[in-house]
């Protein structure tokens, strides 16, 4: 009884901290539709996660000492229930995880091809070349490129455009919820809307060859007038 009584309390504890600990405020529209979902799926597998633990704590104590087991016996109302309730949450996570899917910031390809003409044309577009191992940043409409750093404005949106030179790599911005492959011959899409001016990191996450562990970037976001003073002082100076 007392072994019982702690666990159930010790689980009590670390369902409160779960539930009460304030996440941090997310860097973009991605990050934050991210995060949503994963609020929403913690809020589910939590009280399942509790519940089979604390079943499979009952069971082992309550019957420790049972020398005679008896085959277990059928049920048919609690198996229909569990399916229904396991059936159930499976939808949940299905339809939760599509809502997030259909984004146009986490799969911009799709609302693209879901709309005539050019989805994003108000976009701020920047060209994305990857190669072994580095990256090269082109913005349009400008005569603007940069290596290594990817400057972008703060409550905009942002289209990268990206391709590679050679092999396979992937952009990866964690704090800002961008992940995209780039496949040799394709051009790929990928868009965010950054909330909070900082500086962020950005990864290749596809194993590129010997220098990919060095394939990263600075990105800086910075507020509308803060970028439009970038663009302008950078063109004049490659001009």
């Amino acid at each position: 009884m007392r072994l019982r009584r702690r666990v159930i309390q010790a689980s009590l504890v670390v369902v409160g901290l779960s539930l009460f600990a304030a996440p941090a405020a997310a860097q973009s529209v991605n990050r934050a539709a991210i995060d949503d979902l994963n609020e929403q799926l913690l809020y589910v597998a939590l009280p399942l996660t509790l519940f089979v633990e604390l079943t499979l704590v009952y069971v082992i104590y309550r019957f420790r000492n049972n020398d005679d087991p008896k085959p277990t016996v059928d049920d048919p109302a609690l198996e229909v229930t569990w399916t229904a309730a396991t059936g159930a949450i499976l939808v949940f996570v299905g339809v939760s995880a599509f809502v997030v899917m259909a984004n146009p910031y986490i799969t911009p390809a799709a609302a693209e091809a879901s709309t005539d003409g050019d989805a994003f044309a108000d976009d701020t577009e920047i060209d994305v070349l990857a190669y072994q191992w580095g990256w090269e940043f082109s913005y349009a409409d400008t005569n603007v490129t940069t290596e290594e750093r990817l400057v972008i404005p703060a409550d905009e949106n942002v289209t990268f455009r990206l391709q590679t030179t050679d092999v396979i790599h992937a952009i990866y911005i964690p704090q800002l919820g961008v992940k995209q492959d780039i496949f040799p011959g394709r051009t790929m899409t990928a868009r965010t809307r950054a909330t909070e001016p900082g500086e962020y990191r950005l990864y290749c996450a596809e194993m590129c060859g010997a220098g990919h562990s060095k394939m990263d970037a600075t990105v800086v976001v910075k507020n509308q007038s803060a970028y439009d003073a970038w663009v302008e002082n950078q063109t004049a100076a490659a001009g």
